[in-house]
């Protein structure tokens, strides 16, 4: 069974062939194209939630303000006062990282100052012991 194809077959194949290929990459494009629509509606509606999200905050922030003004003098004092006793309590621990974190830093620094100091000292000492080998 010899299969000899004619010229006229041999182009229809290959036009065939073309056009399985272009229909493939078109479906391709199509999903992705699909795709990225579908991320974009989603990163819309994560947007409109943040928003929303933020609205109800505020309102919160707000009822929150206005129930203060509806508490005693003395209630408000107390919460005065719980919130001047949490600031400063804020700023000691800032300040408290803060000097721990330069501590480190310096204990750090002082590591590898030692560190390179031995490395330093042995670099000497072989640099010492060569040119005397290489003196005798």
């Amino acid at each position: 069974m010899d299969m000899i194809f004619t010229a006229d077959q041999i182009f229809l194949l290959i036009l065939a062939v073309i056009f399985l290929i272009a229909i493939i990459t078109i479906v391709v494009e199509w999903r992705k194209s699909n795709v990225s629509k579908n991320e974009i509606i989603l990163l819309e509606k994560q947007a409109e939630l943040k928003k929303i999200e933020l609205v109800e905050k505020d309102l919160d922030s707000k009822q929150r303000k206005e129930n203060l003004a509806d508490l005693s003098e003395e209630d408000q004092n107390k919460l005065k006062e719980i919130r001047t006793n949490t600031s400063e309590i804020t700023a000691k621990v800032g300040l408290l990282t803060t000097q721990v974190n330069e501590r480190v830093e310096q204990l750090e620094a002082k590591n590898e100052l030692v560190k390179l100091l031995k490395l330093s000292n042995e670099l000497d000492k072989k640099e010492k012991e060569l040119n005397d080998l290489l003196n005798k």
